[in-house]
């Protein structure tokens, strides 16, 4: 059994960029963070530190899953504060990648680490064996490298990089830490230069360079090749680069070219004479305005390499090249691409090819399976396949050949042969069984670690499948599904999950099913989103063809649903991640509790297509006022939180930020994990039950801000209104949704109960459908996702 690591509480060693955006994310997770840095010249001698914590709330996207966590950090230095080392039970070492500051922070630190604490360096590209020689022989079998990539808070491969002297038990530890805690995707890599994800990425983008120039493209050419046509993240290459900043991408380049002497790929491993002048220039990048890309106006410049200077960025994929790119089958759509003699083409054979090439041959020294690489580029460059998983989609032992065929004409980056397991008749690296493993020379299954039990559906590799539990029911709109642990699962069909009449009718009939036959039921997305809202193009179908009664039943089942997750007679509990937004939002308002990731984006979003929340979440933030005002109290102060947040069509940044927006309850539960989210959720569901579960009684008592929270709201929206920053229509959908809130124009601190507020929903939504400018809202929104202010 591995000694758990238990965490009371942290250090971050060097509050630059990386280092702060760690210790917000461990603070993010609950673990009481300090953060270092050298003592400040002049000023508190924590300057540098409390100057680092300031700037992480001006930071985008935002570390912070909450801006009020940026006090919960407590600041150090080293000259006066190593005496907190001592209370820290895991120390993350982040200070520039420079070997001899490192040693002599060890040093320095040593004597101050507490016997049990584990120390880890999150070094991009130094060696971990080299780093642990250093250290006090106490010391070395609790030291590792655990390497996050940026921003730390989003990305989700975290590479664990073990030290020929660190105990298996503390890797284990630290591993299970920060899959759950952290919400991280592991993986192992070997003591190499830049580990796995950067090694392979960085060299699939030197490949790209090395093409680019040998065909005579545009960056913005190569861009449009090489994001989601191939499965990558729309940033591409090169604008990538700009985001990670020129200097970094030269400095890990350079890195590569130090410390791989002995690559076959060496000679490639220079920064172009282009990148070298963007430098010198401090075209940096994003951060500097200007790097490959810059913004002239709202027109995007590229840099020309031809003129040596900035055009247009308007080269796209030729026609014939995408046309090739779509084919479904990805072995015919490689080989179209290494027959087609566009330039575009043979550009794109020919990158696929060096990498493939360099991920086979290097395999066997930066990692102990295929599927350690393909993940950590997943999790870490975003792509939706790996190297090795492209490779054997495509045809394993016909792309082999080619390569081998190329290599031996000169046209590969590098004439090395490729390893002989790639050519001993296979037909791949992944299979049910496992990965393969050239240092074992077999395939090897995932970990058995206790803590992937958690996750009932992984994030599969090619040729993995996971058992998908038992249907109980299914219809158009949702599949119903259970595992035998008396705890159901409910999942929707529709595109972005959204609320058609099949998932409303699905819903209803799930909850019945589950009071009969289940102790709880959990409504849970295999993938992304929770559920963008309301189908859109149904209900303007309904709205433009003048079926106004069928319009208004569809709001009215669209209530009732929600009313019956309310009201079940076993607890429902919502798992959201992604967007939960509109009917999502409100579907999760009315469970027995919400199970929420992190990443979770919520909101009631109606107002941004000329409507209001009308699925009960107006009534929900009514009753919920009500209750927290209690008898006799001020209802209207208690509105006035989530007012602001539905009339402006607010969506929250986290799960914490919805819990501040009161959007999530105080004792919903936030998850870190994606993959444990379903886990916690039937966990939470069986508690629930196990506990003796019984349903809210109905609110017939709610009390309202009526006539006079009314005109209160609408004071505040003619101050708004003046100052232009919201438009007149703006005015009177917010107007609306102040009405609903209140009650409706009635005394101040009368009493009504849920079917009163939900007739008011109701008829306001009905009314402002039926507007010319709310239906050129909904339009405008479906046409190009973006909302429409008239």
């Amino acid at each position: 059994m591995s000694e758990k690591l238990l965490v009371r509480r942290a250090a971050v060693l060097g509050a630059g960029v990386m280092g702060a955006q760690i210790a917000a994310h461990l603070t993010n997770a609950g673990v009481d963070t300090v953060l270092f840095d050298l003592a400040a010249k002049d000023g508190p001698a924590d300057g540098v530190v409390l100057k680092a914590i300031a700037n992480l709330g001006k930071l985008s996207p935002a570390p912070l899953a909450s801006k009020a966590l940026a006090s919960a950090i407590t600041p150090a230095n080293y000259d006066t504060g190593l005496d907190q080392l001592k209370g820290c039970d895991l120390i993350i070492e982040a200070i520039a990648e420079r070997m001899d500051w490192k040693q002599d922070l060890y040093r320095k630190i040593a004597p101050f680490v507490a016997d049990h604490a584990v120390l880890a360096s999150n070094t991009s590209g130094l060696g971990i064996n080299a780093l642990a020689d250093v250290l006090p022989e106490q010391l070395r079998h609790r030291f590792c490298g655990v390497h996050f990539f940026n921003p730390p808070r989003y990305m989700h491969l975290a590479e664990l990089i073990p030290a020929s002297t660190t105990d298996a038990s503390v890797l284990e530890g630290l591993e299970t830490f920060l899959t759950t805690q952290l919400g991280k995707g592991v993986v192992y890599a070997r003591d190499t230069p830049n580990f796995i994800g950067n090694r392979i990425g960085v060299f699939s983008i030197l490949a790209t360079i090395h093409h680019t120039r040998e065909a005579g493209l545009g960056f913005d050419e190569v861009d449009a090749l090489t994001g989601p046509l191939v499965g990558r993240p729309k940033s591409a290459t090169y604008r990538t680069s700009d985001v990670v900043g020129l200097d970094t991408m030269a400095h890990v380049i350079r890195t590569m070219a130090d410390t791989l002497p002995q690559d076959p790929w060496h000679r490639h491993f220079q920064s172009p004479e282009w990148l070298q002048a963007l430098i010198g220039k401090g075209a940096l990048g994003q951060k500097a305005g200007a790097g490959i890309f810059r913004k002239a106006g709202k027109d995007i410049m590229v840099l020309d390499l031809e003129t040596q200077d900035y055009r247009l960025a308007d080269r796209k994929a030729a026609d014939e090249v995408a046309g090739i790119l779509k084919t479904k089958h990805p072995a015919e759509k490689f080989g179209k691409l290494r027959e087609s003699q566009h330039p575009q083409a043979q550009f794109l054979w020919a990158v696929f090819r060096d990498l493939f090439h360099y991920s086979a041959y290097h395999l066997a020294d930066i990692a102990e399976t295929a599927r350690d690489v393909d993940l950590a580029i997943r999790w870490g460059y975003g792509w939706s396949l790996g190297p090795f998983e492209t490779w054997q989609a495509a045809g394993w032992k016909q792309v082999a050949q080619w390569i081998a065929d190329d290599i031996a004409a000169g046209k590969a980056m590098s004439d090395a042969p490729l390893p002989a397991w790639v050519l001993d008749g296979r037909d791949g690296v992944h299979s049910a069984e496992g990965s393969y493993s050239p240092a074992r020379d077999t395939v090897v299954p995932r970990s058995t670690l206790p803590v992937y039990q958690r996750q009932r559906f992984p994030d599969p590799v090619l040729g993995e499948t996971f058992d998908a539990g038992t249907t109980v029911f299914e219809n158009d709109g949702v599949r119903m599904w259970h595992d035998g642990d008396g705890i159901a699962v409910v999942s929707f069909k529709t595109k972005m999950h959204t609320v058609s009449d099949q998932v409303l009718d699905g819903l209803q009939e799930a909850v019945a099913i589950a009071e009969r036959d289940f102790q709880g039921l959990v409504i849970w997305q295999p993938k992304e989103p929770f559920s963008a809202g309301a189908d859109l193009t149904g209900a303007l179908g309904l709205l433009q063809a003048g079926k106004v009664d069928a319009f208004e039943a569809m709001v009215a089942n669209f209530q009732a649903t929600s009313q019956r997750i309310k009201y079940a007679l076993v607890p429902v509990v919502a798992a959201v991640r992604g967007l939960a937004l509109g009917g999502g939002c409100e579907f999760q308002m009315h469970s027995a509790r919400t199970v929420a990731h992190l990443e979770s984006y919520i909101g009631l979003v109606e107002a941004g297509v000329g409507l209001l929340p009308a699925g009960g979440g107006l009534k929900e933030l009514a009753v919920r006022a009500s209750q927290a005002a209690g008898p006799g109290g001020d209802v209207f102060a208690e509105l006035k939180k989530t007012f602001e947040t539905v009339a402006m069509a607010k969506v929250s940044t986290s799960a914490f930020e919805a819990k501040e927006l009161g959007l999530l309850r105080a004792d919903d539960r936030i998850v870190f994990h994606a993959h444990e989210l379903l886990h916690v959720a039937k966990a939470e569901a069986r508690a629930l039950a196990e506990a003796g579960y019984r349903p809210p009684m109905p609110a017939r008592r709610i009390q309202a801000a009526g006539d006079v929270g009314i005109s209160t709201f609408r004071m505040l929206l003619v101050n708004m209104l003046e100052g232009r920053f919201i438009s007149a229509y703006d005015d009177e959908i917010a107007t609306r949704i102040a009405t609903v809130l209140s009650g409706g124009d009635i005394d101040r601190g009368a009493l009504v109960d849920e079917d009163w507020l939900l007739a008011l929903e109701r008829r306001h939504f009905v009314e402002l459908a039926q507007q010319e400018k709310t239906q050129a809202r909904i339009g405008h929104m479906l046409k190009t996702g973006k909302p429409l202010r008239n």
